[in-house]
């Protein structure tokens, strides 16, 4: 695999390649160029848009917001407004935004011709964490939120949400930060593939993913010369229908038409303005008008771009989206810290219940039920944690739980006392040279706790936890096996299965009971759509009677739940999206995950499925868990 620098060497030598032969094509001889055209209209910034039949022109200039129908004043809003930017509604409408220059303040309106006041103010806000520079919003179809970015020119984005499952916020809330180019001068957002693109004044033209969960990495879509074709600084940018972006230079004024592939499919002079900051876009058929102005608010120049025949893009069908209600504290170091999580019950009083979380740095952390830290045991990385109850330490009563200890190939274990005060209760050491997943199993047939473990080779060995009443010994009684590497694995004590993630295949079945046959069957594949590599976390719930499998699917930052008997029918697909009221973020890139159908107090009366979140935002800070109750899942299982 290519790592991050060799895949940007290469980028370049590609658009190297492609911006030489856009040149040589736009030098050709008798190729038609488009011909810019004046409007009536003189404006910084403008946007035409149809509404329910109707053409109307929204637009600023030196007095302020206006919008026309032809020649006929509908509103005016005044102030010193840049970087218009617009969102179309469902319900013939269309959203405002704009950046009030003199005081940096975001003013957003919703336009709606057929009411009586057409133009409304719904927000005013002073931004004080950066200067804006431009203004793009993004409508997630699968999600259901709409958000708005707020790019600043030194180095930094803001994604405030707007509205969420249909609901606006009373307060947009910033729900992700982004680190971007020092000199970033332009966003624009491919509303079908989730794509935010970004230009670097001058140099480059970036692509991130717009999703606030999504991973933070970029891809290079166009660099200046020698390398692309790149030659003035890009003052706005807009995505077409088919997903190609058009560019607007500045200085002197040109518009570019980038394909997906990154190459310049046209390049057009606007000779008429001296400079040009400011790009709309309209789309009928394959013919693409453009409506360029500048700062100086001079006329606006229409151009009409013709488009190569496209295959239609349909918006993502929308996913069921739960909301966290609680998280824990962050871990204390950055980066991919925490693994996989656990539940400890205490025997009384569920409130008093812990949340257990591996380290892959340093050990054990256990939260109570506020998401407080209240204990750190430091004994090495660990990968996956799992709990079972009543085996006798030291004398006394105490509950197990073991983890896989990366330092040695080991099991650690560890004993929970009535309180909840957890202790080292020794290794046990294994044949393993790359332990990975662990979950434990209680059998129903003779009551002995058993220790499944498995290796990055596909290895998985099963350890039956002996005690003489003071110390416990682990005793290898099975050895099984999956094609590649597996980690989450989950064990059903009252029906003596084990299940086992195949990290980029299957889920697998095997039965439980150390004197089982060690044959396995793959019993739920990935399909690429759904549940999409890697296949990480996985637990078993119970509820009347029934056994749900519910499944962390990596490669595209989903849950699913199975049935957890033949023939593993699929119940329910959903994501962990932000809850605003509550200040909590969304969860993603999920290694390992838990639930429990029993109370954890308050708010969990009826349980939880608890996640680990690869990406904590709202803020940026280190990895965490989030809890969403398991009664907001039953809810929504079919």
């Amino acid at each position: 695999m290519l790592n991050n620098k060799n895949m940007f060497k290469l980028s370049v030598v590609s658009l190297a390649l492609a911006g030489l032969l856009s040149a040589c094509q736009a030098d050709k001889p008798g190729l038609h160029m488009p011909v810019p055209q004046a409007l009536a209209v003189n404006a910084s910034h403008y946007q035409d848009v149809q509404l329910a039949g109707t053409e109307y022109q929204l637009f600023t200039d030196p007095t302020g917001l206006k919008v026309q129908q032809g020649t006929t004043v509908l509103s005016h809003y005044s102030g010193a407004f840049i970087r218009l930017t617009v969102q179309p509604l469902s319900d013939d409408s269309v959203l405002l935004a704009a950046i009030e220059d003199n005081s940096n303040s975001l003013y957003i309106w919703r336009f709606a011709p057929a009411e009586s006041m057409p133009l409304q103010l719904l927000h005013q806000q002073l931004i004080s964490s950066r200067v804006v520079d431009d203004l793009c919003f993004y409508h997630s179809s699968e999600n259901q939120q709409l958000s708005l970015f707020l790019l600043g020119g030194r180095g930094g984005a803001d994604q405030l949400l707007l509205q969420q499952q249909q609901q606006w916020l009373a307060q947009p809330v910033v729900i992700r930060e982004l680190n971007v180019p020092y000199d970033s001068t332009a966003c624009a957002v491919d509303q079908t593939a989730g794509a935010l693109y970004i230009a670097e004044a001058d140099r480059a033209i970036w692509r991130y993913q717009a999703e606030p969960e999504a991973d933070e990495g970029r891809s290079l879509v166009q660099v200046n010369k020698p390398f692309g074709a790149l030659q003035g600084e890009v003052k706005a940018l807009r995505v077409l229908s088919d997903g190609s972006v058009l560019a607007l230079e500045e200085e002197p004024a040109r518009l570019l038409h980038i394909n997906s592939d990154g190459q310049i499919a046209q390049a057009v002079k606007v000779a008429v303005l001296a400079e040009a900051s400011g790009l709309a876009v309209s789309v009928q058929n394959n013919t693409a008008t453009a409506y360029i102005s500048s700062e100086d608010a001079e006329a606006v120049q229409q151009l009409s771009l013709t488009l190569p025949p496209a295959n239609e893009r349909s918006p993502k069908a929308a996913i069921t989206q739960l909301q966290p209600t609680l998280q824990t504290e962050a871990a204390s170091q950055r980066g991919d810290v925490m693994d996989d999580p656990a539940v400890w019950h205490h025997p009384t009083r569920p409130e008093l219940s812990l949340l257990l979380g591996t380290d892959k740095r340093a050990g054990l952390d256990a939260y109570n039920m506020q998401g407080k830290r209240v204990q750190q045991l430091s004994v090495g990385r660990l990968n996956n944690v799992d709990v079972r109850y009543g085996l006798q330490w030291q004398g006394a009563p105490h509950d197990i739980a073991a983890a896989s200890l990366r330092d040695d190939n080991s099991l650690q274990l560890f004993a929970i006392d009535n309180s909840g005060k957890l202790h080292n209760a020794g290794n046990v050491t294994t044949s393993m040279s790359e332990i990975y997943g662990l979950c434990m199993y209680h059998s129903a047939q003779n009551n002995k706790h058993y220790v499944f473990v498995n290796d990055k080779s596909g290895l998985i060995e099963q350890y039956r936890i002996d005690t003489a009443g003071t110390g416990w010994q682990g005793t290898l009684v099975r050895s099984l096996q999956v094609p590649s590497q597996p980690e989450g694995c989950v064990a059903d004590d009252k029906r003596g299965v084990l299940f086992v993630g195949e990290e980029d295949e299957a889920i697998w079945r095997f039965a439980a009971e150390a004197d089982a046959a060690t044959t396995g069957e793959a019993v739920i594949r990935v399909d690429g759509e759904q549940l999409v590599d890697d296949i990480e976390g996985i637990a078993l719930a119970e509820h009347n009677g029934s056994s749900y499998l519910l499944v962390s699917s990596q490669g595209n930052d989903s849950y699913l739940v199975f049935d957890a008997t033949a023939p593993y029918a699929q119940r329910l697909h959903f994501r962990i999206s932000t809850n605003p009221q509550l200040g909590i973020d969304g969860a993603s890139e999920t290694d390992g995950l838990e639930v429990t159908t029993r109370s954890l107090g308050p708010g969990f009366e009826q349980g939880a499925l608890i996640v680990q979140d690869g990406r904590n935002r709202m803020p940026e800070q280190g990895q965490n868990l989030k809890l969403v109750p398991w009664q907001h899942i039953l809810q929504q299982l079919k």
